[in-house]
């Protein structure tokens, strides 16, 4: 293939940064076309076998895992991101246990999205291929290693790997087992690939338009906007997480307290993890005095906005004023904003302006708030009387996930096997010619 002409996105790039991708993507290119031929037996029988290959080397990732968890400790790494890096024996079970639910799904690759026979005898059918060359660009969560191998094999799709140098030990012993998984089953161990080196060579990745077809960011709103804006390879944006719990006026009052709790506590460092909770002012006197004291005692740090401040005064509730800028931060941690609107209007109108998009939950009977809050939030998931924390790819049914879209073209949700997809048209005759 030619090399791309240099431009402003591409000036300043390494050569060895530009021969490292370019060497990885032809590689991977051959791997694709590899992948491309397995039948759903072949791919499934891998996946297993690469489960298994992960289990034995549970010992071999913990210990990888500890030393770049120490690094993060001694570099002052917040907790909600150590927990994000941390791999002990049971998520490494749970990692290699995606891969056996992926195993299990159906095989997307050549599925038949429409069809049809023409009055002129033509058979034209869309059928589902893999993407081919899939770049992952990502920050410290070495479980993302796995599922977009996982992932990849089964669509039939290669991947390069750039993970977050928080993570380069962790990420390194677990490509290792898998190209090693991958060789001994006769299989191209160019089907997982690891990019390493620092910016320059992310830069190259980013600019390898003709050498890789696809590549998804995951990761901060930093790391997210840098893809978005520098790549020239085509993009599916993953979006960071401010997502809400809205509490209606119709809320069933004990089952809100459930959720909201939840949503921020159940994991509090990952995307679907509530960042806002808003009261209707009806219920407000009610309700608040409840969360905020649930919250408190789960030990969540509280951001409140003007007339939650009262309620947190008068039951002696510690917290900090909520400013503008917190409404639009994804805290990762336990901490939560609390705001309180007149109705449901302003809490259509708080989303708006600082939601990004993710998840968005409603707690109500009202079944006209439900309808019309799902009209109108704009969001890739929302949630009728359920945690935010529901948005994952594995809760959905989907095994593993490679990500959780916020656009709105070809992929938006938790992105999985169809989604690592797309389409081209076959065409069959028996000698037609057009006239």
């Amino acid at each position: 293939m030619p090399e791309a002409p240099t431009t402003e996105r591409t000036a300043g790039i390494d050569p060895a940064d530009r021969e490292q991708v370019t060497r990885l993507a032809r590689a991977a290119r051959e791997a694709s076309l590899v992948l491309a031929q397995l039948n759903r037996a072949d791919k499934d029988r891998a996946l297993r076998s690469l489960a298994d290959a992960l289990d034995a080397a549970t010992a071999r990732i913990v210990a990888a895992n500890a030393q770049d968890l120490q690094r993060g400790r001694d570099g002052g790494m917040a907790d909600g991101l150590l927990d994000r890096l941390r791999l002990d024996a049971d998520r490494v079970a749970a990692v290699a246990q995606a891969m056996r639910d992926v195993a299990a799904l159906p095989d997307p690759v050549g599925e038949v999205v429409r069809g049809s026979t023409l009055a002129n005898g033509l058979q034209i059918r869309q059928v589902r291929v893999p993407m081919g060359v899939v770049g992952m660009i990502y920050e410290a969560r070495p479980n993302v290693t796995v599922d977009a191998a996982a992932l990849g094999l089964k669509s039939g799709n290669a991947v390069i790997l750039r993970g977050g140098s928080a993570a380069a030990g962790t990420n390194a012993a677990l490509v290792d087992v898998l190209r090693a998984g991958l060789a001994d089953l006769g299989l191209p161990e160019d089907a997982v690939a690891l990019l390493e080196g620092g910016h320059g060579a992310v830069r190259a990745l980013m600019t390898a338009r003709g050498e890789v077809d696809l590549l998804i960011p995951r990761g901060g709103a930093g790391l997210i906007q840098s893809v978005v804006t520098e790549s020239t390879v085509p993009v599916i944006e993953t979006g960071i997480g401010i997502c809400h719990v809205y509490v209606d006026a119709a809320a069933d009052l004990h089952r809100a307290l459930a959720i909201t709790v939840n949503s921020k506590t159940h994991r509090p460092s990952v995307c679907n993890a509530a960042e806002t909770l808003l009261v209707h002012e009806d219920v407000a006197g009610t309700f608040l005095p409840q969360a905020l004291a649930a919250l408190h005692e789960a030990g969540v740090a509280l951001h409140l906005g003007d007339r939650s401040e009262v309620v947190a005064r008068a039951v002696d509730i510690p917290f900090t004023p909520a400013t503008d800028e917190d409404f639009s931060t994804e805290w990762h941690a336990l901490e939560m904003n609390v705001r309180v609107v007149d109705d449901l209007d302003g809490a259509l109108a708080h989303i708006r302006r600082h939601g990004s998009g993710h998840t968005e939950a409603i707690v109500t009977e009202d079944r006209a708030a439900a309808r019309r809050f799902v009209a109108e939030v704009d969001a890739a998931a929302v949630m009728v009387n359920a945690s935010t924390r529901f948005t994952d790819g594995g809760e959905f049914g989907f095994g593993a996930e490679i990500g959780i879209s916020t656009q709105k073209l070809h992929a938006r949700g938790p992105m999985a096997l169809p989604e690592l997809t797309t389409t081209k048209w076959v065409v069959e005759g028996d000698g037609q010619v057009r006239v």
